[in-house]
């Protein structure tokens, strides 16, 4: 049995590995997961295991609990909610409100923290390649204190917290390496400070020795990393809020014979509603009198709405376009559509387990081995009648093997990868998502605005009849002029490129659903299907359009198509060098999607595949074993797009696809997701490079300065050059 409560007091990443280490180490627990997006933690039991007891277990380290989720049937009075009470719905223990406010504190102190880190790196240079002026020196010497005295501890509090709860529970996590290390050296530089006020009383292998330069820089750069944390943690539910949002808030319910508008949570199954033009369908169910044109691309992601009328299902969410109908609701609350999509979107996000840092794992072992080593070190060298030198190595040690390179490998190379990705239309909401695209070895693609363009378009144009092409089109697009179809914007486009102009039409008189008939120069014509205008039955896959005089022989054909996007050909191309399957799913009818697939040269096309297919398409691949990265633009795109290892949207789609997506490629550019694969490997190469780097200083460092080899002056060189090197490396992924 699996229960999954919120999680209060999340501030990054990293606290996930803590607080599921102390749950699994709770009696009668087997399992635990922490979601840092979604604030909730999964716990398994085969018995139930109380609430209070969970808390007690985490009450050691300060700043976590847990409670009770709200259940999943409050979606049924989730649109239009309040404030809170989307809060309990989507399951994130902090208002939106709080979370910006946080992420503004953060970025205020990094305002200030920022120009004192390139003020303190400035001093560290001149002070070990240039020989300052006295007065200079002076003023340094005085101002360097001040400095590290405010960043740590305002801006580093969170950092001592973690050291302070390590001291406590003997756990750590990244907040406690940078608390130990930044506290080191800040303590050693205010001793070395002190004493070198009393005459004689500094030992001369500390003359002149500090470490503030240090303390700022650390502490200043791992709270960007936070920031930027931070940032993303605020839109983590935003799709769930924009899918919330689309649905309507009233309804028009018939009610002994008068439409009475009331709360879509006082609807029951079996209500007559009426639906106007331009409104929103407001839930589920058949339409019992009426017709018209539905634009459901929000839900369905094909481009041109459907045609409904008496006995047709609709979808609430969808926007009625220009007639008027009453249905009869057949669903309500959570068992909506919509609602459906909105849950599976929230178990998606809440199902991903979280990616454990590597830093994080090496941390628990790293910080206690450290502090053995530094005190085992001062202990020895004590013994053997030298407390200076034991002094010495204590703080060496310590300083050698601050954080500081370890704590910028991984962020460096985001920061840099991310900027690099948006500057060419690649926009990437997390580290974790940046890595794993590398990994993913099936991409599966939505058609319609992914493939292709979304949009009506003539594939082409033919006369069978008396008139030149010029003259038919003249006549289609006069009498496609007065049309409500949406093919009919297709038919404009193309006379446009062609410089025709409409011809004058008159006695227009639609046939919904079938097609329209029109008079040009006193002759009438039918425009519409083979089967309206009395033409063969056309066997191509494309939408085809006659028109022909009433009563006579067909006079022209054209066929229509949701025409590729220009580079889709090439970007399938490219993942197949980069060796990744593409996988095709559609809500369009198989014949149309394999058409579409050979001529993109797409692997497997899967065609009539509605939104719950394609979340549970998604599930059957990674349960045989894929990591699968899905690409879609639609609203029925983004339970897929949360399911899948890595969900990337197109900026040319909907706002809920993006916000599911982990990754956005501007303009619709699948091109943009070649880039996004080829940099991901660069990015995870280049994390691994910075981690051999920094870990490269101290596996070296650490037992130099144990034996006092390394004298503390060149232990803070090395840190710099540490992370001087990490920096160097990251850069390079601008090129």
């Amino acid at each position: 049995m699996k229960t999954t409560y919120q999680l209060h007091g999340m501030t990054c990443a990293s606290c996930g590995a803590l607080v599921t280490k102390t749950l699994k180490g709770v009696d009668g627990v087997s399992d635990a997961s922490v979601n840092f997006a979604t604030e909730t933690a999964s716990v398994a039991h085969e018995a139930p295991v109380s609430l209070e007891i969970l808390n007690t277990a985490l009450a050691p380290l300060g700043k976590y609990s847990l409670s009770e989720r709200s259940p999943h049937t409050e979606t049924a009075h989730s649109m239009g909610m309040s404030e809170d009470e989307h809060r309990a719905h989507t399951g994130i223990g902090q208002t939106k409100a709080v979370k910006i406010a946080a992420a503004e504190a953060l970025r205020s102190q990094i305002r200030i923290g920022i120009p004192l880190a390139i003020i303190a790196a400035l001093i560290m240079v001149l002070d070990l390649f240039v020989a300052m002026p006295l007065l200079l020196e002076e003023f340094v010497h005085h101002l360097l204190p001040i400095m590290a005295t405010y960043v740590l501890f305002v801006i580093g509090v969170p950092y001592l917290k973690g050291l302070v709860r390590f001291l406590k529970t003997g756990r750590a996590d990244m907040d406690t390496l940078v608390g130990l290390g930044t506290l080191t050296a800040f303590l050693a530089s205010f001793a070395i400070s002190v004493m070198e006020l009393v005459p004689g009383m500094l030992p001369a292998a500390l003359e002149g020795v500090t470490y503030y330069e240090a303390t700022i820089i650390i502490v200043v750069f791992i709270t960007l990393g936070k920031y930027l944390e931070a940032r993303s943690k605020i839109v983590a539910s935003d799709a769930i809020e924009k899918l919330l949002e689309l649905s309507a808030k009233t309804a028009l319910v018939i009610r002994d014979g008068v439409a009475v508008e009331i709360a879509i949570s006082e609807v029951v199954v079996g209500d007559i509603i009426r639906v106007l033009p331009g409104t929103k369908v407001p839930l589920d169910g058949v339409i019992v009198e009426g017709d018209s044109y539905l634009d459901e691309a929000l839900v369905t992601g094909e481009p041109d709405p459907a045609h409904k009328s008496a006995g047709d299902t609709v979808i609430g969410g969808t926007l009625n376009t220009t007639g008027s109908f009453t249905f009869r609701a057949t669903a309500v609350g959570s068992d909506t559509m919509l609602a459906r999509i909105v849950q599976m979107v929230e178990d998606a996000q809440g199902s991903k387990a979280p990616i454990e840092a590597l830093v994080d794992r090496i941390s628990a072992v790293f910080t206690p081995t450290v502090l053995a080593v530094a005190v085992l070190a001062l202990i020895l060298w004590s013994v053997l009648g030298s407390p200076v030198l034991g002094l010495t190595a204590f703080v060496t040690v310590l300083v050698i093997a601050c954080p500081c390179a370890l704590g910028l490998a991984t962020p460096m190379s985001i920061v840099t990868a991310v900027g690099t990705a948006a500057s060419r239309g690649i926009l990437i909401k997390d580290a974790a998502s940046l890595e794993l695209l590398a990994l993913a070895d099936t991409i599966v693609v939505d058609k319609t605005g992914t493939i292709t363009k979304g949009m009506p378009e003539v594939i082409d144009f033919s006369v069978s009849g008396d008139l030149s092409e010029d003259a038919a089109l003249a006549i289609l697009a006069g009498i496609e002029t007065y049309s409500e179809h949406p093919l009919a914007r297709g038919v404009l486009a193309y006379a446009k490129t062609r410089n025709v102009l409409p011809a004058a039409a008159t006695n227009i008189e639609a046939m919904k659903g079938r097609g329209i008939m029109g008079t040009v120069d006193d002759l009438t014509y039918k425009v519409g299907s083979t089967s309206f205008v009395g033409a063969p039955e056309d066997t191509t896959p494309y939408t085809t359009i006659c028109i022909a005089r009433e009563g006579g022989p067909l006079l022209a054909t054209l066929h229509i198509a949701d025409a590729v996007k220009d580079n889709a050909k090439g970007a399938i191309a490219a993942l197949h060098k980069l060796g990744k399957t593409v996988i095709m799913l559609s809500g369009d009818d198989q014949a149309t999607a394999d058409r579409i697939a050979k001529e993109v040269g797409i692997d497997t096309a899967i065609g009539g595949v509605l939104p719950a297919d394609k979340h549970a398409h998604i599930k059957r691949l990674q349960a045989e074993g894929k990591k699968v990265a899905m690409v879609g633009d639609g609203v029925n795109d983004a339970p897929a797009l949360a399911q899948a290892d890595i969900g990337v949207a197109m900026a040319t789609g909907t706002d809920v696809a993006i916000e599911s997506a982990s990754i956005t490629l501007l303009h619709g550019d699948l091109d943009r997701l070649v880039h996004a694969i080829k940099l991901s490997k660069r990015t995870r190469a280049n994390i691994r490079q910075n981690l051999f780097f920094a870990f490269m200083y101290n596996t070296l460092g650490i037992p130099l300065a144990a034996l006092t080899i390394l004298p503390p002056a060149f232990a803070g060189f090395a840190m710099a050059a540490s992370s001087v090197s990490v920096v160097g490396n990251a850069l390079r992924l601008k090129k």
